[in-house]
């Protein structure tokens, strides 16, 4: 399925914020790709569509991404992108294995914490550095629901957490208008 009608089909199936989310985790996969000459398409599309249960799910969380990666598998995905979507849910502790699988797993929580800091800094990314959003990373109470052991999980493909947040900031900013910040 190609990028546009995936768009169209999100757009009907998750609220605003969880289609942003979308596109912030598609931006952020879609560097991780390009840094280890991966293919962009396909890291891009898994996380594009890694939620695309949640406003579905959202009431039953250890449904979310069972539910999503059966139907992207019903819809024709590539069985690497649908088992990326599935492992990507901390409560069902699936091992991750592949580079795609473990990077989806990390961008995910990285992307909501880069929200946060921007909507605080007057909700526009640009005010934001990196400095800023490894000092947020540190406070626990900030951005609760950004997962800090998942977002390190970044270690598991060779990016140190400075470097995840750099290059997860840089992605963001690369489309802060599709995101509204």
């Amino acid at each position: 399925m190609e990028r546009e009608k995936i768009r169209e089909l999100l757009k009907s199936k998750l609220n605003e914020n969880l289609y942003k989310h979308s596109l912030a985790v598609e931006s952020v996969m879609r560097e991780i790709a390009k840094l280890f000459n991966e293919d962009e398409e396909k890291f891009g599309i898994a996380g594009l569509v890694h939620d695309i249960d949640l406003d579905t799910t959202k009431d039953k969380p250890h449904l979310h991404s069972i539910v999503g990666s059966e139907y992207l598998k019903s819809l024709g995905f590539d069985e690497d992108i649908v088992l990326a979507v599935k492992k990507h849910n901390p409560i069902h502790g699936l091992k991750r294995e592949t580079l795609l699988e473990k990077a989806l797993y990390a961008a995910d929580p990285l992307t909501g914490l880069i929200t946060a800091c921007a909507l605080v800094k007057g909700k526009k990314l640009e005010n934001v550095d990196e400095e800023f959003v490894l000092k947020r990373f540190k406070e626990k109470r900030f951005a609760e629901g950004a997962n800090r052991e998942q977002i390190e999980s970044c270690k598991e493909f060779g990016l140190s957490l400075e470097q995840f947040v750099e290059l997860g900031l840089r992605a963001m900013k690369g489309i802060n208008k599709d995101l509204g910040l």
